[in-house]
């Protein structure tokens, strides 16, 4: 690990003045993934600045029932437990409890989570020389290497990496707002311009700029999200990252025609893939397992697969079935 500088901020203002003052620095949260990378050499920041005693660690209702403020130095283990979440967004609540261990989800947060970079082997360990999200313009080891865990949606030549997070697939569905906070002042994203597709720059994991803070999720009011499924489909039972997840929502009126939809794709895509194509498909239609099937197929119409993960695209096609076929399935 190399040499590094460590203080604590006492304030967001004083945590975005560090950081704006030393280049190669890095907030420390939870640490779950940082630490992970610095270990690994990945990561190798000049500076750390611990935030972790800030007053971030809220979740509390939006003023006139507009939602739900998640403040990002919530731990994944609170927020799955919080009864708010649990009685409103209860896809939130599943996804984080199908990450990670039960220690690591008392560790993470919120905007470490929404952080985390990927998995990919070739990311992962420095001894391969062919990383364009770690050294831009050395080639992708995966594109022709092991790939099985790997994009088959939204990917370009020069990455085909996946965000390994369950909580950004659950968010991209509920249709979250990521506050920061920089020397400017205060703004929001969209979950869905918060991170990025890799492109010609797959270094660039999101569109948070290098001298700002997140603050706090929003997610808006969505009476429909009571009724929704976290689906993850891993190697093992546990303890291990997604090869598909369908993060989905549903509403539908007394004939089970579906009047409202959302679905979010995990570990097939550089970020949280919402699936407005199949969403699209869905809207008016009865819900039935033919109808899903359609959406399914409208959605992964433009995957493609490698060697080893061409396997996700049926995977996939199923997976979203499966998801929307439990969540219409629930009792009203």
């Amino acid at each position: 690990m190399n040499p590094f500088t460590y203080s604590r901020a006492a304030d967001a203002a004083e945590a975005v003045s560090a950081l704006s003052a030393k280049p190669h620095t890095k907030f420390l949260g939870g640490g779950t993934n940082l630490i992970d990378l610095m270990k690994m050499g990945v990561e190798t920041p000049a500076q750390l600045i611990d935030i972790g005693r800030l007053p971030m660690a809220q979740v509390e209702e939006l003023p006139d029932g507009k939602g739900i403020r998640i403040g990002a130095l919530a731990r994944n283990s609170d927020v799955a437990e919080h009864a708010l979440i649990q009685q409103r967004y209860p896809l939130l609540s599943q996804a984080l409890l199908a990450g990670a261990s039960p220690q690591l989800r008392n560790m993470a947060t919120v905007g470490g989570n929404l952080m985390q970079r990927t998995r990919c082997y070739y990311f992962y360990d420095p001894a391969f020389p062919q990383c364009n999200k770690r050294n831009p313009g050395s080639g992708c080891g995966a594109l022709k290497g092991y790939n099985r865990i790997h994009a088959i949606l939204g990917q370009s030549e020069q990455c085909i990496a996946t965000n390994p997070s369950d909580m950004n697939v659950a968010l991209a569905a509920l249709e979250a707002v990521i506050r920061v906070q920089g020397p400017k002042g205060e703004r929001e994203i969209p979950i869905a311009d918060f991170h990025r597709l890799p492109g010609t720059t797959p270094n660039v994991d999101t569109n948070l700029k290098e001298d700002e803070l997140i603050t706090a999720v929003d997610l808006p009011a969505m009476p429909f999200a009571t009724r929704s499924h976290y689906l993850k489909v891993r190697d093992r039972a546990s303890y291990a990252f997604a090869i598909v997840s369908v993060a989905a929502a549903i509403e539908m009126d007394a004939g089970k025609k579906i009047t409202a939809v959302r679905i979010a794709l995990g570990g097939v895509a550089h970020k949280p893939w919402r699936a407005k194509k199949a969403e699209q498909q869905l809207m008016g239609k009865d819900a039935d397992e033919k109808v899903f099937r359609a959406a399914a197929e409208a959605e992964l119409a433009a995957a493609k697969g490698y060697e080893h993960n061409s396997f996700k695209i049926e995977l996939a096609k199923r997976s979203i079935v499966r998801a929307l076929t439990t969540v219409a399935g629930m009792n009203s």
